[in-house]
C-alpha cells in the first residue's frame, strides 16, 4: 500500500510515524512517503517556540482536549527514555497572568502541579491581579522534526522535496492514499473557507538567566496578541502577535517594536538579552481541527485522504493525539478495503 503525506511539518511527520509506528507489521508492503515544498528548518513547527499549552478554554470541544492531553501523557512518557533531549522534550514551568479572576483552564488536569498564584507571585508581575503556575513540557520543533525525520528516514519513509497542487497528481502516479497535512496551504488544494491564516511574529533573544515562561492573557484581544516570554533550551522566544487574516510572512518593524517594548515591561531584565533573529509564520487557524476522511474522485479514480489539518498556534501541542487518531482512520480504511494483515493492496 503506497501512503502519500503532504506536509513535513510536526502534523505531517508524526502522522507518518503514527502509521508506521501501528501498521507496518500488518500491512505489507507499506510504503509511506512525504511530499512538502518546505522541510525542517523552514516550516511553521520550526518557529514556533515548542511550548505546550492549548488555548485557555476547549469551548466544547472535547476531542481538541483529548488529543491534546494525549500527547502531553506520551512527551510524559518519552522523558523517561534518554532518547528525550534529542527530540527536544523536556519540562518547564512558569506561570499564566491576567487582569482579573478567570475559571481554570481546560488543560488543568493535564498540566503538573497546576494552583493559583499567591499574593507574593503577583507582586513580581505589577499590572496582574490574577494567576497561574504550572509544569508543562516543551517540544522544540527545531530539535523534534530532524528527530522525527531521522526516525522515519531509518524506517525506510521516503521524502521528496515538491510543491503539490493538487490530490489528482498524487493519485495519478499511484498514491492508494492521501493524508492532507498542509497547515495554511490546505486551502489551495481544496478551498475550505474555515480556513484563516493566524499571522505571528516573535523575537528570539539570548537570555540564558530566565528559566519559567511567562504568558499574559487579555481576554478582549485574541490569544497571543499579549506579551509572552518562553525560554527554550538555547533562546527566549519572546511574543506576540496574532494577526487573523494577514498572509504575511515578512518580519514587521512596528510589530518588533511593540513586542520588545511590553516583554520588556514585562521582564526587565530583557534590555540586557542579545537579539539574534526575528521570525514570523502563519498559524493554520479554523473552527475546530479537519480530522476526518474523504473520498475524493480524481478523473476515473476515486482515492481515499485524510484531513489532519487546521491546528491554529497549538500544533506541537496537539499533533500526537491527532497522528494517532489520522492513523486509526488510516485503520478503518484498509479494513474496508480487505486490506488486512498482510494483504497486499
Amino acid at each position: 500500500m503506497r501512503v502519500a503525506v503532504i506536509g513535513a511539518g510536526v502534523i505531517g511527520l508524526s502522522t507518518a510515524q503514527s502509521i508506521y509506528e501501528q501498521y507496518h507489521s500488518t500491512v505489507s508492503p507499506l510504503t509511506i512517503e512525504v511530499y512538502a515544498d518546505r522541510f525542517t528548518p523552514l516550516t511553521t513547527s520550526d518557529g514556533a517556540a515548542g511550548f505546550w499549552q492549548p488555548y485557555l478554554y476547549d469551548n466544547g470541544k472535547i476531542q481538541e482536549t483529548k488529543w491534546n492531553k494525549e500527547t502531553f501523557d506520551y512527551l510524559l512518557s518519552c522523558l523517561s527514555s534518554p532518547e528525550s533531549i534529542k527530540m527536544g522534550v523536556f519540562l518547564q514551568s512558569g506561570y499564566n497572568l491576567f487582569t482579573e479572576p478567570v475559571p481554570d483552564p481546560s488543560f488543568k488536569d493535564t498540566v503538573l502541579g497546576f494552583r493559583q498564584l499567591t499574593e507574593r507571585e503577583l507582586q513580581m508581575f505589577p499590572g496582574y491581579t490574577y494567576g497561574w503556575f504550572n509544569t508543562a513540557l516543551m517540544v522544540e520543533g527545531k530539535t523534534y522534526l530532524p528527530w522525527l525525520m531521522d526516525w522515519l528516514q531509518k524506517r525506510g519513509v521516503k521524502f521528496y522535496q515538491r510543491k503539490i497542487d493538487s490530490f489528482k497528481e498524487l493519485a495519478e502516479t499511484g498514491a492508494d492514499l492521501i493524508i492532507n497535512c498542509t497547515g495554511i496551504r490546505s486551502g489551495e488544494l481544496q478551498p475550505d473557507p474555515e480556513l484563516t491564516p493566524g499571522r505571528g511574529q516573535i523575537v528570539k533573544v539570548d537570555a540564558p538567566w530566565l528559566k519559567h515562561w511567562i504568558l499574559t492573557h487579555d481576554l478582549d484581544t485574541e490569544i497571543y496578541n499579549s506579551p509572552y516570554i518562553i525560554p527554550g533550551s538555547r533562546l527566549v522566544t519572546v511574543g506576540g502577535v496574532f494577526q487573523l487574516g494577514n498572509w504575511s510572512e515578512q518580519c514587521n518593524s512596528t510589530d518588533h517594536k511593540n513586542i520588545w517594548e511590553n516583554a520588556c515591561e514585562l521582564e526587565p531584565s530583557l534590555k540586557h538579552a542579545r537579539i539574534v533573529e526575528d521570525w514570523a509564520g502563519l498559524r493554520p487557524v479554523r473552527s475546530k481541527v479537519r480530522l476526518e476522511r474523504e473520498t475524493i474522485q480524481c478523473g476515473p479514480t476515486a482515492i481515499e485522504v485524510i484531513h489532519n489539518y487546521g491546528h491554529g498556534g497549538f500544533g506541537l501541542t496537539i499533533h500526537r493525539g491527532c497522528a494517532q487518531e489520522a492513523a486509526r482512520l488510516f485503520g478503518e480504511i484498509v479494513e474496508q478495503k480487505g486490506k488486512g494483515p498482510k494483504a497486499r493492496l
